[in-house]
């Protein structure tokens, strides 16, 4: 079975989960993803080449497919960039690495205690024939050169973009969280979200006009480097009427959706995206569209560190 018919089957069986009012075959759900997808860039640049890595080794978030599936719209209907998928974490290799420009972590959530995606596969999970002839000392030593090669790629001048459980990617790692911004610590409760724009004049918030986003998400709490905020803010969660969240928490700001300098490169979070409703939103295409344009660096917009 080919990759476009595995996703289309995997978004028909989601489907079939939905109540029936609101249940729309795959194709019916792209088709008005197309629709509303922008149709150029804000900023007109080189065509570029990026990476979409899908792989979860702990919670599969069901969203998944779809955020691929929108990512395939974003590429063909803009003419930007070229796109590559992959569940594959050879691409992590240098030699790959080097063939993209920017790299999309799509809810890449890992497992058990290590929470590194990387040790999941290779010592924790191992179920790929191609790892099974190394011992445990080169499958660690593989782990960590991945992790460091995704560090030095983005610290070297390239672009990561960050999309809601794939904050999970290497979850201990204190270097990753500085480069991400933050490490994910729980969530409450799915739940109505109100999102407020911290610098509503920001371009990377043009798409919102100004006004603030309601949206039904989980409403994602940070640890590890977020207490540094050290990022530039662009969307914040309302903490005032989320039930089930710790009064600890409303003590510092809480947000949901950042970018940030990290060496030479770029990186942007975003935290909504639990729901394939959210990308029902064209505000929120363009809002990812401009992230992506941001980290591949043709988007210049302040992005140094700024607390309220």
């Amino acid at each position: 079975m080919n990759t476009l018919k595995l996703i289309t089957v995997l978004l028909f069986t989601l489907c079939l989960s939905l109540p029936a009012a609101k249940r729309l075959s795959p194709q019916e759900w792209i088709k008005n993803i197309e629709k509303i997808m922008p149709g150029k860039t804000s900023v007109k640049a080189a065509k570029r080449k990026v990476l979409v890595f899908s792989l979860a080794t702990g919670y599969k978030h069901y969203v998944i497919p779809y955020v691929n599936e929108v990512m395939k719209l974003m590429a063909t209907k803009t003419g930007a960039f070229d796109v590559t998928f992959t569940k594959d974490i050879d691409f992590f290799n240098a030699d790959k690495l080097k063939e993209f420009d920017a790299i999309v972590l799509n809810n890449n959530c890992s497992h058990g205690k290590d929470r590194n995606l990387f040790r999941d596969v290779l010592i924790n999970r191992v179920k790929e024939k191609k790892y099974k002839d190394l011992t445990l000392k080169e499958r660690e030593a593989k782990a960590l050169t991945l992790e460091q090669n995704l560090i030095d790629y983005v610290k070297n001048g390239k672009g990561l973009m960050v999309l809601h459980g794939a904050i999970n990617i290497l979850n201990r790692s204190n270097e990753v969280s500085d480069m991400m911004g933050g490490s994910f610590d729980y969530h409450p409760k799915f739940q109505k979200i109100n999102l407020q724009l911290v610098e509503p004049a920001h371009p990377l918030l043009k798409a919102f006009d100004n006004k603030g986003i309601t949206y039904e998400d989980e409403p994602y709490i940070f640890k590890r480097a977020y207490d540094k905020l050290n990022f530039r803010p662009l969307l914040r969660m309302d903490t005032s009427k989320l039930v089930k969240i710790k009064d600890s928490v409303k003590e510092k700001p809480r947000y949901m959706a950042w970018i940030k300098k990290y060496g030479q490169g770029r990186v942007f979070f975003s935290s909504p995206g639990h729901s394939h409703t959210t990308y029902e939103n064209p505000k929120i295409l363009r809002f990812y569209l401009d992230g992506l344009q941001y980290v591949l660096g043709d988007l210049k917009c302040p992005d140094s560190a700024k607390k309220e």
